[in-house]
């Protein structure tokens, strides 16, 4: 079943579970390995089909080849039907690993990139990826960019990602900051303390990256089938020993994901959905039946005495 939630005070009413792009633009210095486009666009169109109704991307990944293959799967698709979220603020630089960059004027020639390999007329939600740590950019000065834009109509919403709450303030004395996209998950829960309240008490939406932590949580993670320039074999999250730890956890979550008839991947999902703060989850997929997989962690709820009880699963091993 497909549910919505609107976007923080003034956004659209997006499904809960969006299509995460970022494998989508094959390899690259963060990318997941060797990725077939037409599965990506197979995959995408699923979604679409599912009431899936929006997409995240974003500049970097592939180094525009992930807003490629969105704007080549939504050929055809009446542009109502889908809201398009992408970042900006990683360039490249001398190598293969991304720069931050938020200078007023390489936004606007990342935004005006982004729509022509998108084939879009404005992106739905145009967020800054990373805070700029390269320029020296005043946030005041990006973010008057970003309104900019908004006022312009080349964007519909603006928000950030990987912010934290001063960051969000200075941006919000400008314009209001529709949405922020963190990392959250079960075994990622940094944003719990101060990102979120500020979020719910500010009217600004939260679409949540990694639900199911790069895979970990999906409940049939495997190392064995990571690619060798997949950028989760450099994180420790993924190397011993705290990875059997991870997947330890893993398999005492299994008992309860089976009591709703549910994956521990899709109780991973509703674990997230289930904080207020949170509008939405972004969720990758490289296949058609994953998105399947992934749009059944919508319309349902977790018990209290259930998420009772995956805290102390938590506490004891983790």
């Amino acid at each position: 079943m497909i549910e919505t939630r609107r976007l923080g005070r003034h956004g659209p009413e997006i499904s809960t579970v969006g299509f995460g792009a970022w494998a989508a633009g094959g390899p690259w210095h963060f990318g997941w390995g060797p990725q077939d486009d037409d599965e990506s666009i197979a995959a995408i169109r699923r979604a679409l089909d599912l009431g899936i109704n929006w997409i995240d991307t974003a500049a970097v990944y592939g180094w525009g080849h992930s807003e490629e293959v969105v704007g080549r799967a939504l050929r055809g698709v009446p542009r109502e039907k889908v809201y398009v979220a992408t970042k900006c603020g990683r360039v490249k630089g001398d190598g293969d690993a991304p720069l931050g960059d938020l200078r007023p004027g390489s936004i606007r020639r990342q935004m005006e990139d982004s729509l022509r390999r998108l084939n879009l007329d404005y992106v739905d939600l145009f967020q800054f990826h990373w805070p700029d740590t390269t320029t020296g950019t005043p946030v005041e000065e990006s973010w008057s960019a970003m309104a900019k834009l908004q006022d312009e109509g080349k964007v519909r919403w603006i928000g950030v990602s990987n912010f934290d709450v001063a960051l969000m303030e200075r941006c919000e004395s400008i314009r209001h900051v529709d949405s922020l996209q963190p990392p959250y998950s079960l075994l990622r829960r940094e944003v719990e303390a101060e990102m979120l309240p500020w979020c719910l008490s500010n009217g600004t939406g939260v679409i949540c990256y990694s639900p199911m932590q790069a895979g970990i949580l999906s409940g049939s993670f495997d190392l064995r089938r990571v690619a060798d320039d997949d950028w989760r074999r450099r994180s420790p999250m993924y190397q011993e020993p705290q990875l059997s730890r991870n997947l330890a956890f893993v398999d005492a979550l299994r008992p309860i994901a089976a009591r709703y008839g549910k994956t521990v991947g899709q109780l991973a999902i509703a674990w997230v959905l289930a904080n207020p703060a949170v509008t939405a989850a972004i969720v990758g997929a490289r296949r058609p039946a994953q998105v399947d997989d992934n749009a059944k962690a919508m319309g349902f709820a977790l018990a209290p005495e259930t998420l009772a009880e995956i805290e102390e699963v938590y506490a004891a091993l983790l």
